[in-house]
């Protein structure tokens, strides 16, 4: 399990409250988000709807179904299902670091949502680099690959007879 980072979780909360457009509440990072109302919160901001019924309060069985419903909006959202964490990595503790993680990746993928035009968590992600070659550029290279093909006509393996064949005297 990774060590925790209380930088990248300040990061996560100032992102997350940016987003849901509220301060930041004292306390501890997993206490703030344990119960799933701000996460779920946080993913009807970024896809309005997706979370249809959050439980304000109720027995920890209902609260846990606030996280089960952020995880599925998440990942209708884009966030590849690897990276989102399990309910217990939040509710009971069990690897706080792997839901800073997942919360970056979300943030990550807002940016491939023109719709979103909030605010952004961890690095951008790189812009598709597509290169075009004309016709000639492609032909030159098919005829460099030859040329380098070629070269070795005629080698073999002919000759390199292992220890058999060697003469000592």
């Amino acid at each position: 399990m990774a060590p925790r980072n209380k930088e990248q979780e300040q990061e996560v909360l100032n992102w997350v409250f940016a987003v849901i457009g509220e301060k930041v509440p004292s306390g501890q990072y997993e206490d703030i988000l344990k119960d799933g109302i701000w996460l779920c919160k946080l993913a009807n901001k970024l896809a309005p709807g997706s979370v249809k019924k959050i439980q304000e309060r109720g027995t920890n069985f209902q609260l846990m179904e606030n996280i089960q419903r952020f995880q599925a909006a998440v990942k209708k959202y884009g966030v590849p299902e690897e990276e989102i964490f399990q309910t217990a990595d939040l509710f009971e503790r069990r690897n706080i670091p792997q839901v800073t993680l997942s919360l970056y990746a979300l943030g990550r993928i807002t940016q491939k949502h023109p719709e979103f035009t909030g605010p952004t968590l961890g690095p951008k992600m790189a812009d598709k680099n597509e290169r075009s070659f004309t016709e000639e550029q492609l032909r030159a290279h098919e005829g460099e690959l030859n040329l380098q093909m070629g070269f070795n006509k005629g080698a073999s393996q002919a000759g390199h007879g292992g220890m058999g064949n060697t003469r000592h005297m």
